[in-house]
């Protein structure tokens, strides 16, 4: 996994509370086997018509979020079913950070094993976003995941703060296995001494 230190991205708003994962990517995209192509059906119910046809009132269609990679967006977002998928639809769109007030737990915490930066932000400050991606067209963010601060330039300057293991998870690129690949060595040696036993089970 691509390891987080700095980035510099674009923003898009999606100006809705209650974001769940179905509307991220809906049920019938999920038969798809591959990990990755998902970002094409990203909250696709809001992107397209039924008959087909973009919907053009909805930010994410419009010309001066193409490229976006910051998401802004409202209270509990990813809620609803624990489909990992979602995170994959949004970084294989093109985000790499998330800024909402709160998460779903299960959403929040995929996003890290999927090397996605997950801000909260106050409701005051996520506002504060919202009207300055609205007044400035290309209106780009600064995140610094090594200070833990977000700036533009505008003059914005905010802390974030993130739990200390999942912030090392990003700035070092690690997911599970290769959080557990760190032991390697000692796995070895486990192994090497108690062969005999693990053999026989």
């Amino acid at each position: 996994m691509e390891a987080f230190k700095q980035h510099t991205g674009l923003v898009g708003p999606v100006d809705r509370v209650n974001v769940d994962t179905d509307a991220i990517i809906p049920k019938q995209f999920l038969k798809r086997i591959e990990r990755s192509g998902f970002g094409q059906f990203l909250f696709f119910e809001w992107r397209w018509d039924e008959a087909g046809n973009v919907i053009e009132s909805f930010p994410l269609n419009q010309d001066r979020y193409q490229g976006a990679s910051v998401l802004i967006s409202r209270a509990n977002f990813g809620c609803g079913s624990s489909r990992e998928h979602a995170p994959w639809a949004i970084q294989d769109f093109g985000f790499r950070v998330i800024i909402a007030p709160s998460y779903a737990d299960i959403f929040y915490n995929n996003c890290f094993k999927n090397g996605i930066l997950p801000i909260k932000l106050s409701e005051e400050q996520v506002e504060e976003l919202f009207q300055r991606t609205a007044k400035h067209e290309g209106y780009k963010l600064h995140v610094d995941l090594e200070k833990n601060k977000l700036t533009d330039d505008f003059g914005l300057e905010i802390d974030f703060t993130l739990d200390e293991h999942r912030r090392q998870f990003l700035l070092q690129g690690l997911d599970d296995i290769g959080l557990t690949l760190q032991h390697e060595e000692k796995i070895t040696a486990y192994e090497q001494a108690h062969a005999k036993r693990l053999a026989y089970k």
